[in-house]
């Protein structure tokens, strides 16, 4: 026979089970055995029902639950599956409130689609422009740039022969770096006097932004080879610190590379240029996006894109050897305004 403690604490548990309805502990009578008549304790709740009862209550109503929380998402499953055969067509709504904006079309009425550029950033080249002019070296630190770019040459000469597509995707993917890394010590320097760049903040990062679009175009010419791609970030990882640490340094040291880097960009492009002429190399007909992005008429080919490359280097070459004589005359750049738009 079970002792009073035991039911005690069977009692406690239950009423806790029960949210706080008592349990009472009375006496039923059921037949002995052996004959005779014997008292055996149940436990009973305040509603009159048997613990045990409300135990099994309980447990029927908690799997009904279960069961019913299922049932509810296994429908909802199948009707998001339904949902998702039916859609063709998902717009996304951002939480901030900022929503993707009308498509835009060209001229011709067609839907434009580039992500990477919009049509008011498209331009038209300006070809004329003297492509001979040279800045000769005078001071020490003007030979040492001269002499640093003309040293870089050789090994891409060695490297690249006469494969001068893949020579100007090398090309472009360091001609990049320079713009950007000139611009972010101007923009910091802005923000830690309160004072404004004079344009050259943006005017720098348009030259970064025309270097990598004429990486994007030549990438859809030459098709880089793994070991190509493989030497493209270990030159830019030794580029981009060399340039940001020679630009903290020296401004007009870094700008003065950058002027004869472009020198030797335009010689490139030149040497590309005879070689689609005289047929060694096929001109084929341009990239889609260089069409777009230089405004090229659509039967342009690939010696069209060159030219308007081979022009854009020659803008940066004055550009930059512009910044590096304001430096030499003792000022910053912000006292003298950028040549914005200045391609």
């Amino acid at each position: 026979m079970l002792s009073c403690r035991s039911f005690s604490s069977s009692g406690s548990s239950a009423a806790a089970s029960m949210g706080g309805r008592g349990l009472e502990i009375h006496q039923v009578f059921r037949p002995a055995s052996m004959g005779g008549i014997r008292q055996m304790p149940q436990l009973v709740t305040g509603n009159g029902f048997p613990a045990v009862m409300v135990r099994l209550m309980s447990t029927s109503s908690t799997n009904a639950s279960k069961a019913k929380k299922e049932a509810t998402k296994g429908k909802g499953e199948k009707e998001a599956a339904k949902g998702k055969g039916e859609k063709k067509e998902v717009v996304v709504n951002s939480y901030w409130g900022i929503e993707q904006s009308n498509k835009l079309l060209r001229e011709d009425g067609t839907e434009w689609k580039w992500t990477c550029f919009r049509p008011w950033e498209t331009y038209t080249a300006d070809t004329s422009i003297d492509l001979t002019k040279h800045h000769k070296p005078k001071t020490m630190l003007d030979k040492i740039a001269y002499w640093t770019v003309k040293s870089m040459r050789f090994p891409t000469d060695i490297f690249f022969q006469r494969r001068y597509g893949c020579r100007a995707m090398m090309l472009e993917t360091v001609a990049a770096v320079p713009g950007m890394v000139g611009g972010m010590p101007l923009h910091l320097r802005s923000l830690r006097r309160f004072e404004q760049s004079g344009g050259w903040i943006r005017a720098l990062m348009e030259e970064a932004e025309n270097e990598r679009m004429h990486l994007m175009t030549f990438m859809e010419v030459a098709k880089p080879r793994w070991y190509e791609r493989a030497l493209v970030l270990a030159v830019q990882g030794v580029f981009f610190n060399a340039y940001f640490l020679g630009y903290i340094l020296s401004p007009k040291f870094a700008h003065r590379v950058v002027g004869y880097l472009e020198e030797e960009a335009i010689h490139s492009y030149t040497e590309y240029l005879k070689d689609l002429e005289s047929g060694k190399i096929e001109n084929v007909p341009a990239p889609a996006i260089a069409i777009d992005y230089w405004r090229l008429p659509a039967n342009a080919t690939l010696k069209d894109v060159v030219t308007v490359v081979r022009a854009d280097e020659a803008h940066h070459r004055d550009v930059n050897h512009f910044a590096s004589d304001i430096h030499y005359q003792g000022m910053q750049l912000r006292e003298s305004p950028a040549p914005i738009g200045y391609h």
